[in-house]
């Protein structure tokens, strides 16, 4: 027989299949993003199932520390399911809470507990994560006394568009029923996939649990999907140990990923699989072509929608050509009226002389290409320029230079001629610990990077990054001073490690009606467009780039997905607002 993968001494001393007696009224605690309810405080299975039952719209109900929750599944079958969840514990008093890690000292960012205006920035991180964010009003409505706790990681250092980085909420079990155990929980532990600082989630995890030992808690718990190996490893390291201990919840559209079993799609990418999910939550039949190629058909009635990601058969092959080349985007585009930069084909050593007189500090790139593919951003000088040149020709045949324009790189994406979504991105950065040389810092980078984006976006550790350290008078040996930054690319291309940071609500009505003309100017229905913006809050644009096939699922919590499947089955849009209702 398989070893027990759980902690023995805990398992020897768990109580919960013959929990401590209560004898208050059930506990049903408002977490924000649905109910907590513990489970040891129904007096029977048909108690917790009619409870259960009660769960609100667009909500995410748990059921924890259910005593039969076979027998509580059983009884409503097409209601319930067990959640595929693993219950660690960490001790937080005895001799068992000795080891327990006290937070590190924090430079330039701090952990916090939530106040009302975190509500918005709350909702973003969560929503990025995957997770059902608080309803409104949530955090206005905690007390002092609430047995709900929320706490922020807020970096103004070097977050400051989005200060609020990481969030995580606790449950205070003898707040909330008096629990004779000594109970508390975590839960709903995000920290934004744009995030410079290393550790942020272990820290919220470590002040919570400092908290709850402070007032006398005896163990805080959480509930972890079984195959998150990182989060695991993290606990593990922390000190969590597993714990007979489960959840149960309602099957709704929120849960349907954890009880219809394994993926059907296996090898699709994030951005093929998440247009996929949203036709399928419309009754949208969806074949997989070529998972590889994030290709698939979408059929509806008579209908059918040939796809790449967000490439579709509506896109005629004339737009696309249009964004497949450069020269020609940027003609177009002139022609119609919209700023572009400067640029011409790479040529002979006086052409590229004169083009160098008037423009001193160039972009070097392939006529045609994506993902940040041999380009080399802010070049000076014949020589750094033909080195460039040389680099974009393994990548294409045909080289441009384009004007260096100065300025926050601004992605706007137009579905059916208007603009859905746009945010910023940043070239990739990492932050020093005045301990690791770059060539570490940027391996762990890239790793955060991967991870947070289902392996979309790394650090590539090649001449580029080289070339953006050496500007800076460093080499991959140097040790970075702790808390300081370092860009190491000069592209912001989500591809080589940037980020991407919302900023729809911001967006110029100016550049709103730019993004929208250009793609009337394209003839295309879906489309990135990259900006360079001297100011966020201003006018001034210069537009660099089309993309024909962006990537909707960067611009979560944006209903990009949303508006394109509107686009290509119209006749749906009621059962996607009957969806996010039901």
């Amino acid at each position: 027989m398989p070893a027990d993968p759980l902690d023995p001494a805990l398992h020897a001393s768990l109580r919960h299949w013959e929990p401590v007696a209560h004898t208050g009224a059930p506990a049903i605690i408002d977490c924000g993003w649905g109910r907590l309810l513990l489970g040891q405080t129904f007096a029977d299975p048909p108690a917790l199932v009619a409870a259960l039952a009660d769960e609100g719209t667009r909500q995410r109900d748990v059921a924890m520390y259910v005593r039969d929750p076979h027998v509580v599944v059983a009884l409503a079958p097409q209601q319930l399911f067990l959640d595929p969840s693993h219950t660690y514990r960490l001790p937080l008093q005895g001799p068992d809470a000795s080891s327990l890690p006290r937070p590190k000292p924090r430079r330039g960012w701090s952990v916090r507990a939530a106040r009302p205006e975190d509500a918005d920035a709350i909702a973003r991180i969560l929503q990025r994560r995957g997770m059902v964010p608080p309803k409104a009003g949530f955090l206005a409505a905690l007390s002092a006394n609430s047995p709900v706790q929320v706490l922020v990681a807020e970096d103004p250092e070097l977050h400051a568009g989005h200060p609020v980085v990481g969030v995580v909420t606790g449950v205070d079990h003898v707040a909330a029923c008096g629990d004779p155990e000594g109970g508390s929980s975590l839960w709903s532990l995000a920290v934004d996939p744009q995030c410079l600082r290393h550790g942020v989630g272990l820290s919220l995890t470590l002040e919570l649990a400092q908290r709850f030992r402070t007032r006398g808690r005896r163990y805080l718990d959480l509930s972890v999907m079984h195959d998150n190996v990182e989060a695991i490893r993290l606990y593990e390291k922390v000190g969590f140990r597993r714990v007979p201990v489960y959840c149960v919840k309602n099957r709704n559209p929120i849960n349907e990923r954890l009880y219809v079993g394994p993926e059907r799609d296996e090898g699709l990418n994030v951005y093929a699989q998440i247009i996929v999910d949203e036709a399928r939550r419309r009754g949208i039949q969806a074949e997989v072509v070529d998972a590889d190629g994030g290709c698939f058909r979408l059929s509806l009635g008579g209908r059918s929608v040939a796809c790449r990601e967000s490439l579709s058969a509506l896109t005629s092959g004339f737009a696309m050509s249009l964004c497949d080349d450069k020269r020609l985007t940027r003609r177009v585009l002139a022609a119609g009226g919209v700023r572009t930069p400067d640029q011409i084909e790479a040529g002979d050593d006086s052409t590229l002389k004169d083009f160098l007189a008037r423009h001193p500090r160039v972009v070097v790139k392939p006529a045609r290409g994506e993902q940040g593919r041999g380009i080399t951003v802010d070049v000076s000088g014949l020589d750094a320029v033909q080195a460039a040149i040389a680099d974009a020709k393994q990548h294409g045949d045909v080289v441009i230079l384009e004007e260096f324009v100065p300025g926050e790189d601004l992605r706007i994406v137009v579905i059916d001629h208007r603009v859905v979504a746009a945010a910023t991105r940043r070239p990739a950065q990492v932050v020093g610990d005045g301990r690791s040389d770059l060539r570490t810092l940027i391996t762990q980078q890239s790793k955060r990077r991967a991870a947070a984006t289902q392996g979309e976006s790394r650090i590539p550790l090649d001449a580029e990054t080289e070339r953006c350290i050496a500007a800076a008078g460093l080499t991959l040996d140097s040790v970075l001073p702790e808390g300081e930054a370092l860009a190491v690319r000069k592209t912001a291309n989500l591809h080589t490690g940037g980020t991407i940071h919302d900023v729809t609500d911001r967006l110029h009505p100016s550049l709103r009606a730019v993004a929208e003309q250009a793609s009337r100017l394209l003839e295309i229905p879906v489309v990135g467009f990259d900006f360079i913006v001297p100011d966020l809050d201003g006018e001034d644009y210069a537009v660099i780039e089309a993309n024909e096939r962006p990537g909707l699922a960067n611009h979560e919590p944006q209903p990009t997905v949303e508006r394109f499947v509107d686009l290509l089955f119209p006749q749906t849009r009621a059962t996607a607002a009957e969806a996010t209702t039901a």
